[in-house]
């Protein structure tokens, strides 16, 4: 079998690809690889407590290994990580790197462009399956997910703290991908075929946030878009307490 490091970021489209993955006789999952906001210790982009990726990682049964991020780092300070921390894993013998992506073409390049100059090699299980298919397979085979951040751009605060279900799916505006793979939105999985048991959580507060733009307008960073008025808009984000 083949070594491979999973790329975990707590939401649905990587815990269904995770859970199809785990069904190919080909790859052996060796770890879950999840980049933390260092400052704030929550997952990034999603916002999710340590504690909580840790309890899921604990009831998936598969190592965590987690890497420590600066908020808003520039791309060449993200690369820099995540080439030592695949370095790292090499030696282990993975030569594997699984996602979640489903259609963005170029976020899938710039993945195996960077991997193959480390030896590695990407693996999508889910990509190109229409995400009206992906969304209805998640919800029938009993998982469970809850909407922990949407983008103000396409989404209101209703939106955050929701499970995701058939009625969340008809309220979505048409504008909105059904598994927000345009980044609408982010979610965390706690239940279903891939855990042992639950993760048990209440649901805290629900903040807004707005990132400020880079001061440099060269200081590409690794969340920064093409899109000029990405920093036009906010984020609302739905706080998770671990029980």
């Amino acid at each position: 079998m083949k070594k491979a490091l999973f790329n975990w970021s707590s939401g649905k489209d990587s815990a269904l690809a995770l859970y199809k993955i785990l069904q190919d006789s080909e790859f052996e999952i060796n770890c879950l690889l999840t980049s933390v906001n260092q400052q704030y210790q929550r997952i990034s982009m999603h916002g999710v407590r340590v504690e909580l990726l840790e309890q899921q990682a604990q009831s998936i049964g598969i190592p965590l290994d987690i890497m420590q991020i600066h908020e808003m780092p520039t791309m060449e300070v993200y690369e820099n990580v995540m080439q030592q921390t695949l370095e790292k894993l090499k030696t282990k013998g993975i030569t594997h790197s699984v996602f979640g992506d489903i259609f963005l073409e170029d976020l899938r390049k710039y993945r195996e462009d960077k991997l193959a100059t480390m030896g590695f090699e990407g693996v999508f299980p889910i990509w190109k399956i229409p995400t009206h298919d992906l969304i209805q397979e998640f919800i029938s085979l009993g998982f469970k997910t809850i909407v922990v951040c949407v983008n103000e751009r396409f989404l209101d605060k209703s939106f955050v703290g929701r499970i995701i279900d058939q009625q969340f799916i008809d309220d979505l505006p048409e504008n909105v991908d059904v598994c927000g793979e345009n980044g609408e939105f982010h979610t965390f999985s706690f239940d279903g075929p891939i855990f042992q048991k639950p993760i048990d959580f209440e649901i805290g507060e629900i903040v807004y946030r707005k990132y400020e733009k880079p001061k440099q307008e060269s200081s590409n960073t690794a969340c920064d878009t093409n899109d000029t008025t990405a920093y036009d808009y906010g984020f609302w984000y739905c706080d998770l307490i671990p029980k």
